[in-house]
């Protein structure tokens, strides 16, 4: 009777079958079964330097893998200077340096920077910086900066700066500036500056300047803010320049100045106007331009022509 061959996929499966059983023992006391080199090949375990295709438990004093790394859990301690290129993968992948692809179904675990597209299912984080696409299902963060398309479920945040397109699902911020464009569902923060399209559920501020055009449902703050301002109830700050709409008052605080255009219900200007303010009340100490409104204030008028209806300047 002729003998049927037995199927490929059969020795195959029997052929990994074998493979892996060898490569359990390396993989938990931590060395590797590497084939058909130590350098480069098929690699069980933790080799130090590789390339090829890597499975591990758990990196530890990795120098460098080139190729595709498959690691089950985050690193130890020990994986601080590991630098990994190319292709990523496990629940919680990590190590200094990750360039190319990585995506952790649970997240991140990388020291000093990621660059390229950096995918952590729950969160993501560096330690120095990140550049590329970082997208992170609850957050994102990053110690120095972030670079790139940065998409946070619930947050994203960067110690440094935040460039690029950045959505965050609750707030956004940077330590230093943010620029590009900029959306939130609740809040933008820079402690310097906040530039471009900024998009805010609810407030958006600066510690030092906001520029370019800037929409939030409730309020704007900086101390400068230059541009297009849109506040469902409040744009205030030192230095107001451009034009600034507001459902409840634009605001310049004492000694300050608005350069442009400002309209809402109660234009609170506690300093010198340059341009046209437009509302229900108008109040400035100086008026370089016009104020136009139902009851419109000067205080650096004579006594008669301090409050005045309709319009209002400096004579």
């Amino acid at each position: 009777m002729k003998r049927t061959p037995r199927p490929v996929s059969g020795r195959r499966a029997a052929l990994w079958g074998l493979i892996l059983a060898l490569a359990a023992p390396c993989i938990i006391l931590g060395q590797s079964l590497d084939i058909p080199s130590k350098k480069w090949g098929l690699s069980f375990g933790n080799s130090q330097e590789f390339s090829g295709l890597r499975f591990n438990f758990r990196d530890g004093g990795v120098r460098r893998v080139t190729g595709v790394n498959i690691t089950l859990w985050q690193p130890r301690k020990d994986n601080q200077e590991a630098v990994i290129e190319g292709l990523s993968l496990g629940l919680i992948p990590g190590g200094a340096h990750l360039r190319g692809i990585q995506f952790g179904l649970l997240g991140m675990a990388v020291t000093k920077s990621g660059t390229g597209i950096n995918l952590g299912g729950l969160g993501l984080g560096a330690g120095e910086d990140l550049r590329g696409i970082n997208l992170g299902g609850i957050g994102a963060g990053a110690g120095g900066s972030m670079t790139g398309l940065n998409i946070g479920g619930i947050g994203i945040g960067a110690g440094h700066n935040v460039t690029g397109i950045t959505i965050g699902g609750i707030g956004a911020g940077a330590g230093d500036n943010m620029t590009g464009i900029n959306i939130a569902g609740l809040g933008l923060g820079a402690g310097e500056r906040l530039s471009g399209i900024n998009l805010s559920g609810l407030a958006a501020g600066a510690g030092e300047r906001m520029a370019g055009l800037t929409v939030c449902g409730l309020a704007a703050g900086a101390k400068e803010i230059i541009g297009l301002t849109l506040g469902g109830l409040a744009v205030g700050g030192e230095i107001l320049k451009g034009v600034h709409l507001a459902g409840g008052m634009v605001h310049v605080v004492k000694d300050g100045r608005l350069i442009g255009f400002a309209g809402s219900p109660f234009n609170y200007i506690r300093g010198s106007q340059t341009g046209l303010s437009i509302g229900i009340v108008n109040y400035a100490f100086h008026v370089n331009g016009l104020q136009l409104g139902l009851i419109n204030i000067v205080r650096d008028n004579p006594r008669y022509l301090k409050v005045l209806p309709v319009f209002n300047t400096s004579f």
